[in-house]
Formats: structure tokens, C-alpha cells, sequence
């Protein structure tokens, strides 16, 4: 593997770039922009669109309430902090194969053991169904949250940092557009 200074410097990387993409919390707890959707359908792309467009905020909330639901356990709670720091180090941060003692490890193989390690660990310390109902509430807010937050500001805010910017116009006037004949 490697060693810790740049175990923490990968650590240290890898939460940066969770905070980039961080979306402005006042965006994400907009008021004016909840309403329900009409059609179920629309529903199902509002869902689609938050849960992209907002991963890292979700992510955060999900990570808030598994913490609640275990402070009243403090070692539960180290418990699940160190099968945190595993996935984060083992599988979210990195950028090149695995390799022990020369051989790589293929990232199925890495997936599938630290869910084996993680249903060990949440079994011996007994928190199943902490993990269980905070998993539950999370999902459910989430999915809430999504279904509920309109996405009409959101597709400005990315047709504007496209980086295609005006080609994706259909206004003539727009420079770099182009007027367009069908063929």
C-alpha cells in the first residue's frame, strides 16, 4: 500500500474534491422552488436530476444522519468511522489499481470485501438496526427532498456553466451560434 503521508495527503484530496462539488447549501434549501410535481413522471426525472445535481449535499446528510443515529454509542460510532475511513481510502480515493505484494486486486474484488468487512463490523458492534432505520430515514428524505425541489433554476444554472456555453443556443442573434439549415 502506501504510507501515511500520503494515505492522509489522498485523504486530504479526496475531501476537497467531495467540498467542489458541494452544491451552495441556500441553493439546495430553497424554499421557492419546492412544490409538487404534477405527472408522476415528472417525479421520476425531478429525482434523476436532484439526486445528479445535488450528490454531494445528499451524501453529507446521509453521512449526518448515520452519525446521529450512533452517538449515543461511542464505540458503534469509532466502529463505523474506521468502515468509513476503508471505503474512502480503499475504493472512493483511489486512482490506480490496487496492488498487494505485486499482484492487482481488481476493484470487484476490493468492493466485495469491504462489503463483507462492513457486515462484520456493523454485526459485532451491534448496529444493524441503527444502520438499518438511519439508512431508512435518510432514503426517505432524500428521495423527499428530490421529488419535492424543482429543477427549473437548476438547468440554467448548468446551461451556463456549460462549457459549450452559446453553441447549445437557439437564439440567432447569440454569438458564436450559427444560423442552422435542416438538410
Amino acid at each position: 500500500m502506501s504510507d501515511s503521508p500520503d494515505l492522509l495527503s489522498q485523504l486530504k484530496r479526496t475531501v476537497q474534491s467531495l467540498t467542489s462539488v458541494c452544491r451552495p447549501w441556500p441553493l439546495f434549501l430553497d424554499l421557492t422552488a419546492v412544490n409538487f410535481p404534477s405527472p408522476l413522471t415528472d417525479a421520476n426525472a425531478r429525482v434523476t436530476q436532484n439526486l445528479t445535481f445535488f450528490r454531494a449535499n445528499y451524501a453529507i446528510i446521509v453521512l449526518l444522519i448515520f452519525f446521529f443515529s450512533l452517538v449515543t454509542r461511542p464505540l458503534a460510532l469509532l466502529a463505523f468511522f474506521i468502515v468509513l475511513v476503508a471505503w474512502v481510502v480503499l475504493y472512493f480515493s483511489r486512482d490506480e489499481p490496487m496492488s498487494i505484494f505485486g499482484f492487482e486486486i481488481n476493484d470487484l474484488v476490493v468492493l466485495v470485501g469491504l462489503v463483507i468487512a462492513s457486515v462484520v463490523v456493523f454485526s459485532v458492534a451491534g448496529i444493524w438496526v441503527n444502520v438499518i432505520a438511519a439508512g431508512a430515514i435518510a432514503a426517505g428524505l432524500v428521495l423527499l427532498h428530490a421529488a419535492l425541489r424543482s429543477t427549473d433554476d437548476l438547468v440554467a444554472d448548468e446551461f451556463e456553466a456549460s462549457p459549450y456555453g452559446n453553441l447549445l443556443s437557439d437564439d440567432d442573434d447569440t454569438p458564436g451560434g450559427g444560423a442552422y439549415s435542416q438538410i
